[in-house]
Protein backbone atom coordinates (compact mmCIF):
# COMPACT_ATOMS: atom_id res chain seq x y z
CA UNK A 1 0.00 0.00 0.00
CA UNK A 2 1.12 3.17 -1.19
CA UNK A 3 2.05 5.86 1.93
CA UNK A 4 -0.38 8.71 2.01
CA UNK A 5 0.00 12.03 0.48
CA UNK A 6 -0.17 15.31 2.53
CA UNK A 7 -3.93 17.10 2.13
CA UNK A 8 -2.08 19.78 0.52
CA UNK A 9 -1.09 17.40 -2.17
CA UNK A 10 -3.56 16.26 -3.10
CA UNK A 11 -5.72 19.69 -3.32
CA UNK A 12 -2.80 20.29 -5.56
CA UNK A 13 -2.77 17.22 -7.72
CA UNK A 14 -6.83 17.79 -7.87
CA UNK A 15 -5.81 21.35 -9.72
CA UNK A 16 -3.92 19.19 -12.47
CA UNK A 17 -5.47 17.46 -15.45
CA UNK A 18 -4.28 13.85 -16.01
CA UNK A 19 -1.96 15.00 -18.90
CA UNK A 20 -0.11 17.82 -17.04
CA UNK A 21 0.33 15.13 -14.01
CA UNK A 22 2.03 12.92 -16.46
CA UNK A 23 4.29 15.19 -17.95
CA UNK A 24 5.38 16.06 -14.74
CA UNK A 25 5.59 12.08 -13.77
CA UNK A 26 8.14 11.95 -16.61
CA UNK A 27 10.34 13.96 -15.56
CA UNK A 28 11.82 12.33 -12.82
CA UNK A 29 12.13 9.08 -14.66
CA UNK A 30 10.63 6.79 -12.57
CA UNK A 31 8.68 3.94 -14.70
CA UNK A 32 8.56 3.53 -18.53
CA UNK A 33 6.62 6.44 -20.37
CA UNK A 34 4.26 3.65 -21.74
CA UNK A 35 2.97 2.32 -18.18
CA UNK A 36 0.75 3.91 -15.39
CA UNK A 37 -2.20 4.93 -16.85
CA UNK A 38 -5.13 3.28 -18.13
CA UNK A 39 -5.93 2.75 -21.83
CA UNK A 40 -8.46 3.97 -24.18
CA UNK A 41 -11.19 1.27 -23.07
CA UNK A 42 -11.73 3.27 -19.69
CA UNK A 43 -14.01 5.74 -20.57
CA UNK A 44 -15.03 8.93 -17.98
CA UNK A 45 -19.01 9.01 -17.74
CA UNK A 46 -18.74 12.57 -16.51
CA UNK A 47 -15.58 14.44 -17.99
CA UNK A 48 -17.12 17.77 -17.27
CA UNK A 49 -16.40 17.25 -13.42
CA UNK A 50 -13.15 18.49 -11.62
CA UNK A 51 -10.57 15.59 -11.82
CA UNK A 52 -10.39 12.81 -9.27
CA UNK A 53 -7.54 11.90 -7.17
CA UNK A 54 -8.25 8.92 -4.68
CA UNK A 55 -6.51 6.27 -2.66
CA UNK A 56 -7.84 3.02 -4.69
CA UNK A 57 -9.85 -0.15 -2.66
CA UNK A 58 -9.93 -2.81 -5.20
CA UNK A 59 -13.13 -5.48 -5.66
CA UNK A 60 -13.46 -8.28 -7.84
CA UNK A 61 -16.88 -9.16 -9.27
CA UNK A 62 -18.71 -11.15 -11.71
CA UNK A 63 -22.50 -10.52 -12.83
CA UNK A 64 -23.08 -13.07 -15.70
CA UNK A 65 -24.23 -15.92 -13.32
CA UNK A 66 -25.32 -16.16 -9.34
CA UNK A 67 -23.45 -15.98 -6.63
CA UNK A 68 -23.04 -19.55 -4.77
CA UNK A 69 -23.20 -18.25 -1.85
CA UNK A 70 -26.94 -16.76 -2.85
CA UNK A 71 -28.33 -13.42 -2.07
CA UNK A 72 -28.32 -10.33 -4.51
CA UNK A 73 -25.94 -7.40 -5.17
CA UNK A 74 -26.63 -5.12 -2.12
CA UNK A 75 -26.35 -8.50 0.37
CA UNK A 76 -22.62 -8.39 1.05
CA UNK A 77 -21.60 -5.19 3.15
CA UNK A 78 -18.15 -5.66 4.39
CA UNK A 79 -15.89 -4.60 1.99
CA UNK A 80 -17.89 -0.82 4.12
CA UNK A 81 -15.80 -1.37 7.11
CA UNK A 82 -12.47 -2.30 4.86
CA UNK A 83 -12.80 0.87 2.34
CA UNK A 84 -13.22 3.31 5.75
CA UNK A 85 -9.67 1.17 7.22
CA UNK A 86 -8.16 2.71 3.87
CA UNK A 87 -6.78 5.98 3.72
CA UNK A 88 -9.39 8.57 2.08
CA UNK A 89 -10.28 10.28 0.09
CA UNK A 90 -11.21 6.54 -1.51
CA UNK A 91 -11.79 5.58 -5.16
CA UNK A 92 -13.38 1.94 -5.59
CA UNK A 93 -11.37 -0.06 -8.20
CA UNK A 94 -13.31 -3.05 -9.56
CA UNK A 95 -12.35 -5.58 -12.21
CA UNK A 96 -15.11 -7.56 -13.75
CA UNK A 97 -14.28 -11.15 -14.31
CA UNK A 98 -16.81 -12.25 -16.16
CA UNK A 99 -16.03 -13.94 -19.73
CA UNK A 100 -17.79 -10.85 -21.27
CA UNK A 101 -17.61 -8.12 -18.97
CA UNK A 102 -20.37 -5.79 -18.72
CA UNK A 103 -23.20 -8.01 -18.55
CA UNK A 104 -24.53 -6.73 -15.19
CA UNK A 105 -23.67 -3.17 -13.60
CA UNK A 106 -22.25 -3.14 -9.66
CA UNK A 107 -22.12 0.62 -9.36
CA UNK A 108 -25.48 2.47 -9.98
CA UNK A 109 -27.14 5.51 -8.24
CA UNK A 110 -27.69 3.33 -4.97
CA UNK A 111 -23.95 2.30 -4.47
CA UNK A 112 -22.65 5.59 -5.59
CA UNK A 113 -24.83 7.13 -3.12
CA UNK A 114 -23.25 4.49 -0.59
CA UNK A 115 -19.81 4.85 -1.75
CA UNK A 116 -20.13 8.63 -1.36
CA UNK A 117 -21.26 8.96 2.23
CA UNK A 118 -18.42 6.75 2.85
CA UNK A 119 -16.07 9.07 1.60
CA UNK A 120 -15.23 8.10 -1.98
CA UNK A 121 -15.22 10.20 -4.57
CA UNK A 122 -15.46 8.09 -7.97
CA UNK A 123 -15.13 4.64 -9.05
CA UNK A 124 -13.49 2.75 -11.64
CA UNK A 125 -13.99 -0.87 -13.64
CA UNK A 126 -13.46 -2.42 -17.22
CA UNK A 127 -17.53 -3.52 -16.69
CA UNK A 128 -20.28 -1.61 -16.59
CA UNK A 129 -22.10 1.11 -14.79
CA UNK A 130 -25.77 2.23 -14.86
CA UNK A 131 -28.38 5.16 -13.42
CA UNK A 132 -25.85 7.81 -15.52
CA UNK A 133 -28.37 10.55 -14.77
CA UNK A 134 -28.74 10.02 -10.99
CA UNK A 135 -24.84 9.07 -10.43
CA UNK A 136 -24.59 12.31 -12.22
CA UNK A 137 -26.60 14.37 -9.94
CA UNK A 138 -24.14 13.03 -7.21
CA UNK A 139 -21.30 14.80 -8.59
CA UNK A 140 -19.60 11.20 -8.23
CA UNK A 141 -17.03 10.05 -11.16
CA UNK A 142 -17.38 7.15 -12.82
CA UNK A 143 -15.23 5.13 -15.50
CA UNK A 144 -15.90 2.04 -16.85
CA UNK A 145 -15.77 0.74 -20.57
CA UNK A 146 -19.47 0.11 -20.36
CA UNK A 147 -23.00 0.77 -19.33
CA UNK A 148 -25.95 -1.57 -18.79
CA UNK A 149 -29.54 -1.40 -18.13
CA UNK A 150 -29.70 -4.33 -15.38
CA UNK A 151 -27.05 -5.08 -11.96
CA UNK A 152 -27.85 -8.77 -13.37
CA UNK A 153 -26.12 -10.97 -11.00
CA UNK A 154 -23.03 -8.75 -9.92
CA UNK A 155 -21.41 -10.03 -6.31
CA UNK A 156 -18.32 -9.50 -5.19
CA UNK A 157 -15.43 -12.46 -5.27
CA UNK A 158 -12.55 -10.76 -3.71
CA UNK A 159 -11.76 -8.00 -2.02
CA UNK A 160 -8.50 -5.78 -1.81
CA UNK A 161 -6.38 -8.10 -4.00
CA UNK A 162 -4.83 -6.38 -7.15
CA UNK A 163 -6.81 -6.20 -9.79
CA UNK A 164 -6.22 -5.02 -13.64
CA UNK A 165 -7.96 -2.13 -15.12
CA UNK A 166 -7.94 -0.88 -18.94
CA UNK A 167 -3.95 -2.45 -18.66
CA UNK A 168 -3.27 -0.79 -15.56
CA UNK A 169 -2.50 -2.74 -12.44
CA UNK A 170 -3.73 -1.27 -9.78
CA UNK A 171 -3.34 -2.35 -5.53
CA UNK A 172 -5.24 -1.26 -2.61
CA UNK A 173 -3.67 1.83 -1.38
CA UNK A 174 -2.70 3.31 -4.73
CA UNK A 175 -2.79 7.09 -5.14
CA UNK A 176 -5.28 7.76 -8.32
CA UNK A 177 -5.59 10.54 -10.95
CA UNK A 178 -8.49 10.65 -13.00
CA UNK A 179 -10.76 12.69 -15.52
CA UNK A 180 -11.91 13.18 -19.21
CA UNK A 181 -8.85 11.40 -20.70
CA UNK A 182 -8.30 8.57 -18.12
CA UNK A 183 -6.88 7.35 -15.21
CA UNK A 184 -3.15 7.46 -14.11
CA UNK A 185 -1.05 6.17 -10.74
CA UNK A 186 0.40 8.97 -9.12
CA UNK A 187 3.90 7.61 -7.57
CA UNK A 188 3.67 8.75 -4.36
CA UNK A 189 7.35 9.31 -3.65
CA UNK A 190 7.39 12.18 -6.05
CA UNK A 191 3.52 13.35 -5.48
CA UNK A 192 4.65 16.61 -3.58
CA UNK A 193 6.77 17.52 -6.59
CA UNK A 194 4.35 16.87 -9.13
CA UNK A 195 2.05 20.04 -9.06
CA UNK A 196 5.66 22.18 -8.78
CA UNK A 197 7.29 20.14 -12.19
CA UNK A 198 3.72 20.43 -13.62
CA UNK A 199 3.44 24.30 -13.30
CA UNK A 200 6.68 24.55 -14.98
CA UNK A 201 6.33 22.75 -17.88
CA UNK A 202 2.88 24.57 -18.20
CA UNK A 203 4.65 27.88 -18.04
CA UNK A 204 7.43 26.73 -20.89
CA UNK A 205 4.54 25.45 -22.98
CA UNK A 206 2.45 28.22 -22.41
CA UNK A 207 5.36 30.34 -23.89
CA UNK A 208 5.16 28.03 -27.35
CA UNK A 209 1.65 28.56 -27.75
CA UNK A 210 1.77 31.98 -27.40
CA UNK A 211 4.60 32.44 -30.15
CA UNK A 212 2.75 29.66 -32.53
CA UNK A 213 -0.22 32.23 -32.81
CA UNK A 214 2.45 35.63 -32.88
CA UNK A 215 3.06 37.64 -36.30
CA UNK A 216 6.52 37.19 -35.93
CA UNK A 217 6.13 33.08 -36.23
CA UNK A 218 8.55 31.18 -37.81
CA UNK A 219 10.01 27.26 -38.06
CA UNK A 220 13.49 28.48 -37.32
CA UNK A 221 12.95 30.04 -34.44
CA UNK A 222 10.15 27.74 -33.02
CA UNK A 223 13.04 25.13 -33.13
CA UNK A 224 15.25 26.98 -31.12
CA UNK A 225 12.25 27.81 -28.05
CA UNK A 226 11.61 23.98 -27.89
CA UNK A 227 15.03 23.24 -27.39
CA UNK A 228 15.72 26.06 -25.16
CA UNK A 229 11.88 24.74 -23.39
CA UNK A 230 13.86 21.29 -22.50
CA UNK A 231 11.46 19.36 -24.86
CA UNK A 232 14.22 16.59 -25.68
CA UNK A 233 13.45 13.16 -24.18
CA UNK A 234 14.70 12.63 -20.98
CA UNK A 235 16.87 10.01 -19.62
CA UNK A 236 14.47 6.64 -19.46
CA UNK A 237 15.16 4.48 -15.97
CA UNK A 238 16.71 1.75 -16.19
CA UNK A 239 13.99 -0.69 -16.94
CA UNK A 240 13.84 1.48 -20.57
CA UNK A 241 17.11 -0.06 -21.65
CA UNK A 242 16.54 -3.33 -20.92
CA UNK A 243 18.25 -3.56 -17.23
Amino acid sequence: MSHPVSPDTLAALADLDTCSVCNAIEQFGVRLRNEGFTDASIQCRFPALPPMVGYAMTLRVRSSSPSWKGGNYLDRTDWWSRLQEHPAPHVLVIEDEDRHPGTGAFIGEIHAAILQALGSVGAITNGAVRDIPGIKRLGFHVFSTSVAVSHAYAHIVEIGGPVKIGGLRIASGDLLHGDQHGIVQVPTQIAEKIPGTAADIQKREGKIITYCQSADFSVDHLKNLIDGAGHSPSTPPDAARGN
